[in-house]
């Protein structure tokens, strides 16, 4: 005997979380910025206004095309969006990346913030990492090289020397920085981003 299932009428969303998901983790491309776009800031935002560009690539130097960066940052005072009086800052911002793997984030260069052991940490950018094949978000973060104080960053101090240029986006014109995320590295994880647990 044959199993028969009876199904509510009308029609059923193939999509298991919602039909907004795809509006929510990639808003620029259904023009829904509002929700968290790859601008963080307004015109009449106070701080150093950068422009963050770069790649995200597969472990043969490839584009991914379909990547998603959420990032999450403290304000040019080294405040988060929760204790910022800055409003026009929101902290907060995801890009998708186009057919040659490239993203772009408008925002404000972050402040130190509080370290362990009342230490500062160098300003920094907290980036996620989300792409096919990837069951998990990858964490990393991004420095700037023209930062004195990444050489006392205790986060930084844990990665390996030689490994930690993968977490420091190079200066290049005015205001805008170059950050490539590599998944993966060549047969001996060469040139990988370094990536946090968390």
């Amino acid at each position: 005997m044959t199993e028969r299932r009876v199904t509510p009428s009308g029609i059923t969303p193939s999509q298991t979380v919602g039909p907004f998901f795809a509006y929510c983790l990639t808003p620029e491309a259904y023009d829904a910025r509002g929700i968290a776009g790859s601008m963080l800031v307004t015109p009449d935002a106070t701080g150093k206004r950068i422009r963050i560009e770069g790649r995200v690539l597969d472990g043969a130097g490839e584009p991914v095309p379909d990547a998603m960066l959420e990032i999450w940052q403290a304000d040019g005072e080294g405040r988060y969006p929760d204790d910022a009086a800055d409003t026009a800052f929101r902290g907060f911002g995801r890009a998708e990346t186009d057919a040659d793997g490239r993203f772009v984030f408008v925002t404000v260069k972050p402040g130190a913030v509080p370290g362990p052991d009342g230490t500062k940490q160098a300003p920094h950018i907290a980036v996620s990492v989300f792409a096919r094949g990837l069951l998990n978000r990858l964490a990393t973060r991004l420095y700037f090289d023209d930062e004195p104080a990444n050489a006392a960053d205790p986060v930084l101090a844990l990665v390996p020397a030689e490994r930690r240029a993968t977490l420091i986006a190079r200066r290049g014109g005015e205001g805008e920085y170059a950050f490539d995320v590599r998944l993966q590295g060549d047969g001996d994880g060469e040139g990988e981003t370094v990536f946090f647990e968390v």
